[in-house]
C-alpha cells in the first residue's frame, strides 16, 4: 500500500510530542498499519526556529496553514494549535479541500464538533479527536467502540491533572491552595494564568464531549454547572477524613428520563471510591453502563508524549481508513447522528451536602444555621468541629441529608447574610461514588 501523508499544523508541546513519537517508533507504525506514515509538512508561526527530530530535519517548513493543507502529497491534517479562532479555520480548510482531520482541541471540540463532524461526513472526509480529552486514556475510542453495545446512564471523571496535583497536594502536605498553585506553575502543571484549569472551564469542555460521546446528543458547554477549587483549604480535607472521604474535582453526566443533569465541581467522594485514589496529575473516567454496569479508565491527561500517543493513534486510524475503509465506518461521535441534548437544571440536584463555616464566636450560631435549614426543610446530620484557639475565625462544619441543590443555594445565601460569617459559607455534595 502506498504511504500516507501527514501534515502538522502547531509545534508545542503536543506537535513536538507527535513529532518524537512518529520518528522514534515510525517503523513499529508502518508495522501495524501495513504501510508507512510520512509527515509532508510542518506549519507553525516560525517554522525555521523549531527544533524538530532528526529524521525530519529536511522536511518542508511552512508559516502559512493554507499552503500545507493545499499540498497535493497531504492527506490528512493534524490540528493542534488549540482555540477556537485560527484553529477552526483550519480544520474548516482542510476539509473543505477534502483533506480528513486528527485534533486535540477540546475547547473547540466542545462548541462546534458536531457540526464540523457533520460537514466532514458530507465531505466524505474523516474527523478524529481522542487527544481532545485525557490525552493518555482512549476514552473516546471507548465510549465510541468498545462499549458501544452498552446503554451508558452516567460517568464520572477527574478530567483536569492541574487541579487534581494541587487537590492532592493540599490534602498530602497541608499546604494552603495559593502555595500550591504557585508550585505547580514552576513544575509546568499550571499555566500563568491558571483560570482554565483551577475554575473548571478546562474540565466542563471535556465533560461537554464526553457526555456528547456517552449519550449522543449537543451538549455545549454552557450546559454544564461549573465551580472550581479556589476556596477548597487543607481544613477540607481534615473534615473529609472525619467522614472518610477525600475532596476531588469531579466532571459528572448523568442521562435521565427528563434529560441530562451536568456538573463540574470539587465534591466529597469515599475513600473507597476508586476516585478517591486517583493522585497527582493523573485522569480517570468511570463508566456506568445498564449492562455493562461499571468500568474504569486510568492514566495521564495530558503532557506531550501521552497526548501525542492520542493524536499518532488517530493519525493511524484516519490513515488506516483512507487505505482500507471509509470515514463513515465508525462515526467520530459514536452515533449515526447527533440529537439535541435537553440539559437538566443542577437546582434539581438531590445529595448530601458539606456546609464548611467559618465564624466569629458567640452563642447561638448553631442554633441560627439549624433555622435556616430547618426552614427549608434540610435535615441537619452531623456537626464537626477541630479544636481551634482563634475564636475570630472559628471553623466548623455542618453535613445534611439528602436535599435538593436549590435547596442549599437557598439556605446558604441567607446564611452568609449573617453577621458572624467571616466568609461566605462552602457548599459541597457528598457524592456515593462506587
Amino acid at each position: 500500500m502506498r504511504e500516507v501523508g501527514i501534515g502538522i499544523v502547531g509545534l508545542g508541546n503536543v506537535g513536538s510530542g507527535t513529532l518524537a513519537i512518529l520518528a522514534e517508533n515510525g517503523r513499529e507504525i508502518a508495522r501495524k498499519l501495513g504501510f508507512p506514515l510520512r509527515v509532508v509538512g510542518v506549519c507553525s508561526r516560525s517554522p525555521e526556529g523549531k527544533h524538530l527530530p532528526a529524521a525530519f530535519d529536511g522536511v518542508w517548513r511552512t508559516a502559512n496553514w493554507r499552503e500545507l493543507v493545499a499540498h497535493p502529497e497531504v492527506d490528512v491534517v493534524a490540528e493542534l494549535v488549540g482555540g477556537c479562532g485560527v484553529a477552526h479555520e483550519i480544520l474548516e480548510g482542510a476539509i473543505a479541500a477534502g483533506k480528513s482531520v486528527v485534533t486535540a482541541n477540546k475547547e473547540l471540540m466542545a462548541l462546534e464538533g458536531p457540526s464540523i463532524w457533520t460537514r466532514a461526513a458530507r465531505a466524505g472526509v474523516n474527523l478524529a479527536m481522542e487527544a481532545s480529552v485525557a490525552g493518555g486514556i482512549p476514552i473516546h475510542a471507548v465510549l465510541r467502540e468498545g462499549i458501544a453495545g452498552d446503554w451508558i446512564q452516567e460517568l464520572s471523571g477527574i478530567l483536569n491533572g492541574t487541579c487534581n496535583y494541587i487537590l492532592t497536594e493540599i490534602e498530602k502536605h497541608g499546604t494552603p491552595f495559593e502555595t500550591v498553585l504557585a508550585e505547580a506553575q514552576r513544575l509546568g502543571y499550571a499555566e500563568a494564568d491558571p483560570s482554565a484549569d483551577v475554575d473548571g472551564l478546562d474540565a466542563r469542555s471535556k465533560l461537554a464531549l464526553l457526555g456528547s460521546l456517552a449519550f449522543g446528543v449537543e451538549i455545549r458547554p454552557e450546559a454544564v454547572y461549573v465551580e472550581g477549587i479556589r476556596r477548597i483549604s487543607p481544613m477540607d480535607f481534615q473534615y473529609a477524613r472525619q467522614l472518610n472521604h477525600t475532596i476531588r474535582l469531579i466532571g459528572a453526566a448523568e442521562r435521565r428520563d427528563d434529560g441530562i443533569l451536568l456538573s463540574v465541581r470539587p465534591a466529597l467522594i469515599p475513600t473507597t471510591a476508586l476516585l478517591s485514589h486517583v493522585n497527582g496529575a493523573y485522569n480517570a473516567v468511570w463508566v456506568k453502563g445498564r449492562y455493562g454496569s461499571d468500568t474504569l479508565y486510568y492514566g495521564r491527561g495530558a503532557g506531550p508524549e501521552p497526548t501525542g500517543v492520542a493524536v499518532v493513534s488517530d493519525l493511524m486510524r484516519v490513515a488506516r481508513d483512507l487505505q482500507c475503509g471509509g470515514p463513515s465506518r465508525v462515526a467520530a461521535f459514536g452515533f449515526s447522528r447527533v440529537g439535541t441534548g435537553a440539559p437538566i437544571s443542577i437546582l434539581e440536584k438531590q445529595a448530601a451536602y458539606y456546609l464548611r463555616f467559618r465564624v466569629k464566636d458567640r452563642p447561638g450560631i448553631i442554633a441560627a444555621l439549624a433555622s435556616i435549614l430547618a426552614e427549608k426543610k434540610i435535615s441537619l446530620e452531623a456537626v464537626l468541629q477541630e479544636p481551634c484557639d482563634t475564636k475570630h475565625d472559628l471553623p466548623f462544619v455542618i453535613t445534611v441529608e439528602p436535599t435538593s441543590e436549590r435547596s442549599i443555594q437557598e439556605a446558604v445565601a441567607r446564611m452568609a447574610t449573617l453577621d458572624f460569617q467571616v466568609e461566605p459559607p462552602l457548599a459541597l455534595p457528598i457524592e456515593p461514588l462506587q
